[in-house]
């Protein structure tokens, strides 16, 4: 991607994202869903059920930040994805916020895998990498926020919203369980370079020994 992502439209910059994670292996299938911000109350989001390494401009739908409720759909037989809550929860929290990404990784769910079950939160390696999410300590301590993972998607953004009302993370990122992460950023393409960083970084905890 020698262009950023922040040049093109939103719906063009998350079909050229969902591409790329598709051959990396971090959206096999229909998994995973991505969004960008639209406007101070809406985002696109990606369809349900659409497979991410063949995606169109067309599998979107605009969803109202304040309640979820799909306000635009650009084919009329595109499905919400049950993680809409979880962008949703994001952006109210995160007003700045302009996109959102959600993909799943093998070494993320084998990292978080090995912790205690009542864990919280999961160490990140202090390596140079951390850098990519602005934290220029040395030796940082941060740990990336951990969810359990439940059928009921709304369950989990409460979840979200519960935390982060109380304590805001030391990344602009979280862990699902048995699931997978999300990535937030300032714009398309920080969302993109974050979501990368923490890919890195969760390959390399899951490879410690």
């Amino acid at each position: 991607m020698a262009r950023s992502l922040d040049n093109l439209p939103a719906r063009a910059a998350l079909v050229e994202i969902a591409r790329d994670f598709h051959t990396r292996g971090w959206m096999a299938g229909t998994a995973g869903n991505l969004s960008a911000r639209e406007d101070d109350h809406h985002f696109w989001i990606t369809a349900s059920g659409k497979p991410k390494g063949r995606l169109e401009d067309t599998d979107f739908l605009l969803v109202r930040i304040q309640d979820g409720e799909v306000v635009e759909r650009v084919r009329p037989d595109n499905q919400p994805s049950a993680e809409s809550a979880i962008h949703c929860a994001i952006y109210a929290l995160f007003p700045k916020t302009r996109a959102c990404l959600h993909g799943h990784l093998v070494e993320a769910v084998i990292a978080a895998d090995r912790l205690k079950k009542n864990a919280k939160g999961l160490r990140l390696p202090a390596i140079e990498m951390i850098k990519g999410f602005d934290i220029w300590q040395q030796n940082p301590k941060v740990d990336l926020p951990l969810f359990n993972n439940h059928l009921d998607v709304a369950k989990i953004a409460k979840e979200i919203e519960a935390r982060f009302n109380k304590s805001k993370p030391a990344v602009t990122a979280l862990m699902i369980r048995a699931h997978g992460p999300t990535v937030w950023g300032g714009g398309l393409q920080e969302a993109y370079n974050r979501f990368e960083v923490l890919e890195f970084l969760l390959r390399y905890q899951a490879h410690r020994r």
